[in-house]
């Protein structure tokens, strides 16, 4: 038998050697000393590969157009809410307008009630005086009832004249109110003749 060289016996031992080293840790990870699964995996992790963009991520010209599309019917939308918003502002305007014009009608109303409230209490009060003057032409002199009644304003002596008749109506007998006005001068008593058969 020849001779066996020293490569030889070095690459024979090296084979040995990881034969028995693998056997050895075989057995160890069989009885639960060591886990090859886990050295092994440190040593060979997996590289989870990065996402690159793609070249091709620029959008599609139908992309474009949709985009395109949406952009103008937001557009749309502001430029319609723009329009309501200034239809809302143009009614509160005009509403407030409206609401300083009933304002100014209701405190017109509230005027023009004080007036005849104002023109109810005097009366009440001219009506009033007309029947005390009444009763005193009715009991003194009707010559000197005359003399008194001609500086009166033609309106008070036709309404003293009228509730003179009134109260004769009331009393049942005759009114004095056509000799008073025969005693009048001419041109007083055709006109208080007249403007009673017109008021």
């Amino acid at each position: 038998m020849g001779r066996v060289s020293n490569r030889s016996k070095i690459i024979y031992l090296s084979i040995t050697l990881i034969f028995t080293i693998g056997l050895i840790l075989a057995f160890l990870d069989y009885i639960g000393v060591i886990d090859m699964g886990k050295m092994a995996g440190t040593y060979y992790k997996r590289e989870v590969p990065a996402v690159l963009d793609a070249k091709d991520d620029e959008p599609s010209l139908v992309d474009k157009e949709e985009f395109e599309k949406e952009k103008q019917k937001f557009t749309e939308r502001i430029e319609d809410i723009d329009k309501r918003e200034a239809r809302i502002v143009e009614g509160e305007k005009l509403l407030a307008s409206e609401k300083e014009k009933l304002e100014e009608i209701r405190k017109g109303l509230e005027l023009e009630k004080k007036k005849l409230e104002n023109e109810k209490k005097r009366y009440s009060g001219y009506k009033k005086n007309v029947v005390v003057l009444a009763r005193k032409v009715e009991s003194i002199k009707p010559e000197e009832a005359v003399e008194i009644m001609v500086k009166w304003e033609d309106a008070l002596i036709i309404d003293v004249l009228r509730q003179i008749d009134s109260n004769a109506e009331e009393a049942g007998k005759m009114s004095i109110t056509s000799y008073l006005i025969s005693l009048m001068p001419r041109d007083k008593a055709g006109r208080i003749m007249y403007l009673m058969t017109q008021l």
